[in-house]
């Protein structure tokens, strides 16, 4: 027991710096609570435990982000609200969506993202000024429900595609896109935990030190962000971007 709790602590302090960073905390998190939590433990209580420290790390980054970077709260409020509610309609829809097909359309998605973020070399390095048009609010929340059904339903790479939409789309700096993109991602693990804490598959005993953990990996993530600017989370989000294709290739190559 004392050896589990080592190592989720591990497990969570680096998974929430990574994911305050650059994002794909989560292809950390859960693989390592697969192997650490004893082995007849409820793949729904692994899940609920993840997301109960998932949860406490990203809210943390937000703050983090939002104190010192502006974002476009007229647009990112709504959109989060409807994530958050797609994102429970996902979790509920898990047992009849065929999510079997989701790795190989998330590896063309994550293939693509990543040759277009190399050849375009000023990509999210310049700072936007101007405010959002109505058709780009629109857009917005359509993308946070989009995007917030996807979470619920399979999860992976949720950060990388929120941050590569309002660069993208939006034009915004990757540093503001990152701290847009933890607001929505905020909003969408708390609908996870909307549905996993009632149906009881937390272990609170396991998911308070992990998130205490996260937390404190959220705290210096973020810091490390902030001050490492747009270019050092250009680098990041295209190495996190090879490290989800190698993972989505090797499970379906495993498959």
């Amino acid at each position: 027991m004392e050896s589990t709790l080592y190592f989720l602590i591990v497990i969570g302090f680096l998974a929430g710096l990574m994911d305050a960073a650059v994002g794909g905390g989560g292809l950390l998190q859960i693989p390592g609570l697969f192997n650490v939590l004893p082995p007849q433990t409820p793949v729904a209580t692994v899940l609920g435990v993840g997301k109960v420290a998932s949860f406490s790390g990203t809210l943390t980054a937000t703050w983090q982000y939002v104190r010192k970077i502006p974002v476009p709260w007229k647009m990112l409020l709504p959109a989060a609200v409807l994530a958050f509610a797609a994102s429970y309609l996902g979790a509920q829809s898990v047992a009849y969506f065929p999510t079997e097909y989701m790795k190989p359309v998330m590896l063309a998605i994550m293939l693509a993202m990543f040759v277009y973020t190399f050849f375009k070399k000023d990509l999210g390095q310049m700072a936007r000024t101007a405010a959002l048009t109505r058709r780009e609010t629109l857009w917005g929340l359509f993308f946070g429900a989009l995007i917030g059904f996807y979470d619920g339903i399979f999860g992976p790479g949720t950060g990388s595609l929120l941050a590569f939409v309002f660069v993208r789309f939006y034009g915004y700096d990757f540093l503001t896109a990152n701290a847009a993109g933890k607001v929505i991602n905020t909003t969408t693990n708390f609908a996870a935990l909307t549905f996993f804490v009632p149906h009881g598959h937390v272990v609170w005993a396991w998911a308070v030190p992990l998130a205490l953990a996260n937390l404190c990996g959220g705290i210096l993530g973020a810091r490390l962000a902030i001050r490492g600017g747009t270019v050092f989370l250009r680098y990041g989000f295209m190495l996190l971007l090879c490290v989800i294709i190698g993972k989505f290739a090797w499970d379906l190559w495993q498959g």
